[in-house]
């Protein structure tokens, strides 16, 4: 923007950058509502499960998400300031750009979250049900007593929060005015 001096034209320049700015616009990041696995679960309720854990049903905590807002969230005040700046104070524009590199960021922290590892039964189980399409609660049952009896889980993947893809891909943001 070129500078702008003398009383009135800062004062028009001014109720102008006001008149964008002024139309409010909401930015969310993250895993929304309507992604489903295809028996229908809540993606983002396993994303919940994944990041808080579930002692009950012995799901350590994976905090891919908080652990990307600690990182990063001390950049986003000025890379947002800056995006409004570079599109003229469009506030829903600048926030879908801000939007979708924070995104990037989300799915940069599922991918290196790499700790706590799984345990054997969910080795077991991915072993089993590489797409866990079919999978059912009587199936943890069956993993538990195969790895009890020495059933070898080798050749599952390792990787904690990427079994078939579907968190990962489900990262999204969404701009509302």
């Amino acid at each position: 923007m070129a500078s702008i001096s003398g009383g009135r034209k800062f004062e028009s320049a001014l109720r102008t950058i006001a008149a964008k700015v002024s139309k409010p616009a909401t930015l969310r990041v993250g895993i929304l509502e309507g992604a489903r696995y295809p028996n229908g679960t809540s993606v983002a309720m396993v994303a919940a499960i994944q990041e808080f854990g579930a002692p009950k049903a012995r799901i350590p905590p994976r905090p891919f998400f908080r652990n990307m807002i600690a990182a990063k969230k001390g950049e986003w005040p000025a890379a947002i300031a800056g995006l409004l700046k570079e599109n003229d104070y469009d506030a829903e524009k600048a926030l879908d750009i801000a939007g979708a590199a924070i995104a990037g960021q989300l799915r940069e922290s599922i991918i290196n979250t790499n700790a706590p590892p799984l345990r054997p039964i969910t080795l077991m189980l991915r072993k089993w049900f590489p797409d866990r399409v079919g999978m059912t609660g009587r199936d943890v049952g069956r993993a538990a007593a195969a790895v009890a009896a020495g059933e070898s889980f080798a050749g599952a993947p390792t990787k904690p929060l990427v079994w078939t893809g579907l968190l990962l891909n489900s990262v999204d943001h969404e701009v509302t005015s």
